[in-house]
């Protein structure tokens, strides 16, 4: 699996709204996101655009304008994010493990594609923009970021 630069992008994006938000409560502009994550100004609009659509941030205009997030961070999972600029979590050749069948010696391929998309939903929704936030991430997804084989190269 392949976390690409725009989820990656969209998540940063969101904890730096939420922290500003913590603050003074006042909406953010995305050139100040832009600048305090290092990401492309004009990529990051069209981030925002989609986190706009998915739900997970409002808009405000004016001279005060800017970004907040539309819920409590503590309610926006990481998957909520991801799913908002990308899609589904996990696809294969763009479709659903479950809208997949396979035959012969390649059969076993369909239930290792459902626990591993089952996986890392379950990780993903498990970890909201508060725990980050926070650096509060939740003991499960602490252990397994401790595990020293997590950090080796393939």
């Amino acid at each position: 699996m392949r976390i690409s630069a725009r989820a990656d992008y969209a998540v940063r994006a969101c904890l730096e709204i939420a922290v500003h938000a913590e603050g003074d409560g006042l909406p953010i502009k995305a050139e100040a996101v832009a600048a305090a994550q290092e990401i492309p100004h004009k990529f990051l609009e069209g981030i925002l655009s989609d986190l706009r659509r998915g739900c997970i941030v409002v808009s405000k205009r004016g001279g005060n304008g800017g970004y907040l997030l539309a819920r409590p961070a503590a309610e926006i999972t990481v998957a909520d994010v991801v799913r908002a600029v990308e899609g589904p979590i996990v696809s294969v050749r763009g479709e659903r493990p479950n809208a997949l069948s396979y035959t012969g010696p390649a059969e076993p391929l369909l239930p290792l594609w459902v626990a591993l998309r089952a996986n890392v939903r379950k990780i993903l929704e498990g970890v909201t923009l508060a725990d980050l936030a926070h650096d509060r991430l939740p003991e499960p997804v602490r252990e397994l970021a401790d595990d020293p084989a997590a950090w080796r190269n393939p």
